[in-house]
């Protein structure tokens, strides 16, 4: 069976981990601290914090800036719930808007009619690692209508002015857009390192903030070590120097702090990360090429004149064709042992968002993205040869469905 997405787990960063683990640090410590900078010195962020997953990082984010019951968060109805599930747990309410027709992003058009004086976050997601339209979005918030009727509730909305704009990153770690990388193109970013994402740290992500001109991210970085660790105002590293042992707890904080265990995979994963990038690239031109010939296949984007993904996920649609006959193409797929997969089911079909009253017809770009959607594997370690393999498998199975 050719796996979907394994981790690339080889002798370096065995090495790398058994090094942390001997050097009597396997905390929160200098090869975290180290991973943070060296993040910050790729994405080209102000500030970078490791964190023990995307999901723990995004919510301190929320709960930072305020956001709260009553408040209203904007994401695209597609994704993974994690971007709507910690909107919920601060008893804010998730507001889902529908994709663009050309791609998986949400429309510009719908975040800007969805804009209400309750609006206090717009959340993009890079699906797949292909970037939103960000300035596109800035334009919004920054449009004197959106700015009117905004409300903030805190200093620090106030200080900002508008609704913040967050970038939920987990896929594009990498990724382009017009010149910058992602992790400086939004107030906020946040990536994934899970074991499946492009650089792994097994669990884990990192926050990268890049506020506006007045904001002081030293002071931000501070405060969010002091949130992410229980809201202790000194982390064990502090603690080493001599004398330092004193510390106070200065308000109920949250323990998502990554180890320096986990920034030792990814400290080996970002020294060769382009190299990572150059044969997802690879894999990427394979299947177009294969399947641009095919009258049923619908090629993702990836690459446009202001736009660069990270080459996480390729999409492949198959046009004209039901969700059950998707579902058969892609049981049919597994039958040749290639593993294949679908990101994602829209939030509107989940239970846990359906029982709160959201609906898939509400959605209906959403709902045709999803219905003929199928991942294909692509990592650093599938070879051509199972390159071939899965475009015969795809092209076997299409044949086999729909004749």
């Amino acid at each position: 069976m050719i796996p979907f997405s394994p981790p690339r787990i080889d002798q370096a960063v065995v090495d790398e981990v058994s090094k942390a683990l001997l050097s009597g640090w396997i905390t929160t410590g200098p090869r975290t601290k180290k991973f943070e900078q060296e993040i910050t010195d790729y994405t080209g962020a102000q500030k970078t914090l490791c964190v023990s997953s995307w999901t723990n990082g995004m919510e301190v984010v929320l709960r930072w800036w305020g956001i709260g019951p009553g408040d209203e968060v904007i994401i695209p109805a597609y994704t993974y719930c994690a971007s709507a599930n910690i909107i919920v747990h601060t008893g804010a309410t998730p507001v889902m808007v529908d994709l663009n027709k050309e791609d998986f992003n949400a429309s510009v058009d719908a975040i800007k009619a969805a804009v209400t004086p309750n609006t206090k976050a717009i959340m993009g997601v890079d699906i797949s690692g292909f970037p939103v339209d960000f300035d596109e979005i800035y334009e919004v918030v920054n449009s004197q209508e959106v700015k009117a009727q905004f409300q903030p509730a805190n200093d620090l909305q106030k200080q900002l002015g508008r609704i913040l704009l967050l970038s939920d990153a987990a896929h594009s770690f990498g990724a382009e857009y017009k010149g910058k990388r992602i992790g400086a193109c939004a107030d906020i970013t946040a990536f994934s390192f899970h074991a499946v994402k492009n650089l792994t740290t097994a669990e884990g992500g990192a926050v990268c903030f890049n506020m506006p001109e007045g904001f002081d991210h030293d002071d931000i970085y501070k405060q969010f070590n002091t949130l992410i660790l229980h809201g202790q105002s000194k982390d064990a590293l502090a603690k080493t120097q001599k004398g330092n042992w004193r510390y106070d707890v200065e308000e109920p904080g949250y323990k998502c702090n990554m180890t320096d265990l986990q920034a030792a995979i990814g400290l080996v994963e970002l020294s060769r990360y382009e190299e990572n990038l150059t044969r997802r690239k690879q894999i990427f031109a394979a299947y177009t090429s294969a399947f641009e010939k095919e009258a049923w296949a619908i090629i993702p984007p990836y690459k446009t004149e202001d736009k660069t993904s990270s080459y996480h996920l390729y999409l492949l649609r198959i046009a004209d064709v039901t969700e059950a006959q998707r579902d058969a193409i892609i049981q049919e797929i597994f039958e040749q042992d290639v593993s294949v997969n679908v990101h994602f089911q829209p939030l509107p079909l989940l239970t846990a968002y359906k029982k709160r009253g959201y609906k898939m017809e509400d959605y209906p770009e959403a709902w045709n993205k999803y219905a003929n959607e199928i991942s294909l594997p692509v990592y650093f370690d599938l070879n051509d040869e199972q390159v071939q393999t899965v475009i015969k498998a795809v092209r076997n199975a299409v044949q086999k469905v729909l004749g």
